[in-house]
């Protein structure tokens, strides 16, 4: 029976990089059952960099980046000897029970998640990561214009008068209606990532009578991302 698995030797190339990324399954009911609050849940968004960081602590990737329900991970080490079954589904089975412990909540439905593998070269590392987070301003946009017009009107006529509006139209309707996207939170523009950084740690080195310093690394939570550039990237690489 073992023949019937055919999938399972299915493997990423060897000595690659690789992202995994994420999706909420049917999220926007499960944000209806819930009763998020619009345009930006700050309770959802905390409970999302929580799984973020048990993802970073699990499955060491490099970098780890989330904006609305979507989740990415990328990584130098390939876990479970490359096994693309293997991969998708425990990452995903993973993440979904790290969002059900941190959300204190009954859920009406099990949340679940889906999850694909991204094969990735070093130069394109940028292109994706500014892609998904171009992504997230333009989402940001969206959620703040449609959350303003059904402020105003019912929902049908809401969705109505946002539907073929470019994102530059939306942010102007809402900057001419008092509402200024730069100034809210850089998480809502920009996304929430996961990496390592430097600490600098002065101590003293008694056979030598002096102080030393060393750095170690340690886990950062970043809710204010800055724009990805080519420097960004490289200093994490």
């Amino acid at each position: 029976m073992k023949d019937f698995e055919v999938y399972s030797s299915l493997k990423v190339p060897k000595n690659s990089k690789i992202i995994v990324r994420l999706d909420g399954r049917s999220f926007h009911k499960l944000a209806k059952d819930l009763n998020l609050v619009k345009p930006y849940d700050e309770n959802f968004y905390r409970v999302m960099s929580k799984v973020c960081n048990d993802l970073f602590k699990e499955f060491s990737p490099v970098f780890v980046y989330t904006f609305s329900d979507e989740i990415s991970l990328l990584l130098d080490k390939i876990p479970f000897d490359g096994r693309i079954e293997k991969i998708n589904s425990v990452i995903a089975s993973f993440t979904a029970s790290s969002f059900v412990l941190h959300y204190d909540e009954d859920f009406k439905k099990p949340p679940s998640f889906d999850s694909r593998i991204i094969p990735i070269s070093d130069e394109d590392v940028l292109k994706y990561f500014k892609w998904r987070q171009d992504e997230s301003w333009k989402n940001c946009i969206a959620s703040h214009g449609i959350s303003f017009l059904k402020s105003k009107y019912s929902n049908k006529r809401a969705n109505d008068m946002i539907t073929g509006l470019k994102s530059s139209e939306i942010h102007e309707l809402l900057y001419q209606n008092g509402i200024n996207l730069n100034d809210v939170e850089t998480y809502k523009k920009r996304g929430i990532a996961v990496y390592r950084k430097n600490k600098k740690v002065v101590g003293f080195n008694k056979k030598e009578n002096r102080e030393q310093v060393s750095y170690r690394t340690y886990t950062y939570v970043d809710w204010e991302v800055p724009k990805f550039n080519k420097e960004f990237f490289e200093n994490l690489i």
